[in-house]
């Protein structure tokens, strides 16, 4: 990858109050006002004597890659190729593939970051343990967001223009939401719901996150459905992606 390529991705992502904001800003934003309602800091049963606040760490991480992946990032790329970026660039040195891998890398750090922020916001402002197994927490999250930039790399192959890519990552984002808890931790569903939800990505990996949180290590069968979306979504990505 070009450094100057990179360098550049990261400065314009900067400049985008909008990303920054939802992406690295809102949710711990999110989480610090549930976390000050008090019925959200109360042991819940159903939740197994967890407090609201300590099952919404887990959604607030997947919060930010949700929306960089179904916003930011398919609206970045469709851009380009829109403009006619990706094309001018094939007749420079420096290829296509360049920019994309720049805009993946970018929106991938900006997600690990967003998970950190909602990570700190929970321990020291509610004092939400950190994970017990950091080692199962880590691939879970490292999982979650490949998943995720596989999803925004498919809305930015499938999409001719920018507009469409708003429509469809719209149309993308509230489902994926729900799966991951934002309205609804996935502790605190009815078992079916949870285990449908368990199929999608982030239902899997909202998951995989609660059980290394507490301490065990995230069930297999998540961690597979997470992978073998990432893997269909990259391969649908290639497949349907154009550079102009």
């Amino acid at each position: 990858m070009n450094n100057a390529v990179l360098r550049t991705e990261l400065r314009l992502f900067g400049r985008e109050p909008g990303a920054v904001f939802w992406i690295l800003l809102f949710p711990p934003l999110l989480l610090g006002v549930m976390g000050a309602v008090p019925a959200f800091r109360e042991e819940q049963d159903v939740l197994g004597g967890l407090r609201l606040v300590d099952a919404y760490v887990p959604v607030s991480v997947l919060l930010g890659m949700i929306v960089g992946s179904t916003q930011s990032m398919p609206a970045n790329l469709t851009g380009y190729r829109e403009h006619g970026i990706l094309r001018r660039l094939s007749t420079t040195p420096v290829r296509p593939s360049a920019l994309l891998s720049a805009q993946v890398l970018v929106h991938g750090l900006a997600a690990f970051l967003s998970a950190l922020l909602a990570l700190l916001v929970g321990r020291f402002a509610f004092d939400v343990a950190l994970p017990e197994q950091p080692f199962g927490y880590a691939l879970a999250l490292l999982l979650g967001v490949l998943a995720a930039l596989a999803l925004g790399a498919v809305i930015s192959a499938l999409a001719p223009n920018v507009k469409v890519a708003g429509a469809i990552g719209m149309g993308t984002l509230f489902p994926m939401m729900f799966c991951a808890g934002v309205w609804v931790p996935v502790g605190a569903m009815p078992d079916v719901l949870a285990d449908v939800v368990g199929f999608t990505p982030f239902g899997a990996v909202a998951q995989a996150l609660d059980q290394a949180a507490a301490g065990g290590w995230p069930d297999w069968t998540h961690l597979v459905v997470t992978a073998l979306w990432t893997v269909g979504l990259t391969a649908a990505a290639l497949r349907w992606f154009r550079w102009e």
